[in-house]
C-alpha cells in the first residue's frame, strides 16, 4: 500500500471493541471499533465503522471513519469518501474524496525541492 515497508498488521481494533489509552507501534495498526487515546505507528487505517479520539502520529493515515483530534503524518493523509475529520492536519501529501469531510486546519509541507542548473548558452559555446 503506497510503497510502505512494513505491511504487518501490528494491532487490530476489532469492530465491536472499544480502547481507552495511548498505543504506540511499529507497523501498522487498523480500528474498526472506538478508539480513545492518542496513536502513534508507522501505518493507522481507520475503517468505516471506526471512530478515533485523541490525536495520530504515523507516517501515513488512511481515515474512512470519524476521527476528533489532530493527525500528523509524514508522508500521506487520506480522506475516504466515509471519512470525517475534525482537528488540524500535518503532512505532505493530502487526499480528501469526494463525499470526505475534513473540517480544520491544514498545513502540507513541501518536499525539499531538488534544484538543477543548466549551464547557459555561454558556457556550452566555450
Amino acid at each position: 500500500m503506497f510503497g510502505r515497508k512494513n505491511n504487518r498488521l501490528e494491532a487490530l481494533i476489532g469492530p465491536n471493541s472499544e480502547f481507552r489509552g495511548d498505543i504506540t507501534t511499529q507497523g501498522t495498526f487498523r480500528i474498526d471499533g472506538f478508539f480513545s487515546g492518542n496513536i502513534a505507528a508507522d501505518w493507522v487505517i481507520l475503517g468505516e465503522s471506526g471512530s478515533i479520539k485523541g490525536d495520530i502520529t504515523a507516517r501515513s493515515a488512511i481515515i474512512g471513519g470519524k476521527v476528533i483530534g489532530n493527525v500528523k503524518a509524514d508522508e500521506l493523509v487520506e480522506i475516504k469518501h466515509t471519512g470525517q475529520l475534525t482537528g488540524d492536519i500535518s503532512t505532505r501529501k493530502l487526499s480528501v474524496a469526494e463525499g470526505g469531510v475534513f473540517e480544520g486546519r491544514s498545513l502540507v509541507q513541501k518536499d525539499d525541492a531538488k534544484i538543477v542548473d543548466f549551464p547557459g548558452k555561454e558556457a556550452i559555446n566555450k
